[in-house]
């Protein structure tokens, strides 16, 4: 596992946990995505057994997510939003070079960090629902994204693994050191909303 190099503020968290009927569909949008790119993966590596397999294995588990948060959305009389386009993932999306190989292991590195910052961000809101923090909490809500919190994590490790198994460690290590130093820059630099990026 590796460590993410620019924290998200607090405030982040206060924003979305006071405005969780504006998180949530957001929240739908980037499961929803997450499935898409991990289906989009096994089938542009189809001669990849062991990558097709965890591709898919990841494609149904971020789509029973998005189920899951269809589900909270209903119970509280929300609706799906129109899809927008994310600047955090447009930004990472320009640091993919070109070569196949090189495709690869950036797509898989990228992959990780935003796992990484999925599983940070999803832990943040778990802890401002806690009712340790929160009198009025939802327990169910709260129990709900202490799960998404750990798929995350082990998506991030799972990522960095696959890019291991098909590269060598040495360059996925480089590369993972220097996109770390990109994406920390790149959040830093965003304006704090409710939304997960």
């Amino acid at each position: 596992m590796f460590t993410l190099r620019y924290h998200t503020p607090a405030e982040w968290a206060d924003i979305v946990s006071s405005d969780m009927d504006t998180f949530l569909p957001d929240h739908a949008a980037a499961e929803k995505k997450a499935s898409g790119m991990a289906l989009s993966m096994a089938s542009h590596y189809p001669d990849r057994d062991h990558l097709v397999k965890i591709m898919t294995d990841i494609a149904i588990e971020e789509l029973a997510h998005f189920r899951d948060v269809i589900k909270v959305m209903q119970s509280r009389g929300l609706t799906q939003t129109p899809d927008e386009k994310d600047p955090y993932i447009n930004q990472l999306r320009k640091y993919f070079r070109k070569d196949s190989d090189l495709y690869l292991m950036d797509r898989l590195i990228i992959g990780a960090i935003v796992e990484a910052r999925g599983a940070e961000r999803f832990g943040l809101v778990r802890d401002a629902l806690s009712p340790d923090h929160n009198s009025s909490s939802d327990a169910e809500l709260f129990t709900f994204y202490q799960t998404i919190t750990q798929s995350e994590e082990r998506h991030q490790n799972i990522f960095i693994e696959l890019a291991h198994h098909y590269l060598p460690n040495n360059e996925v290590n480089a590369r993972l050191d220097e996109l770390l130093d990109v994406e920390a820059e790149i959040v830093r630099n965003l304006p704090l909303r409710c939304a997960l990026h």
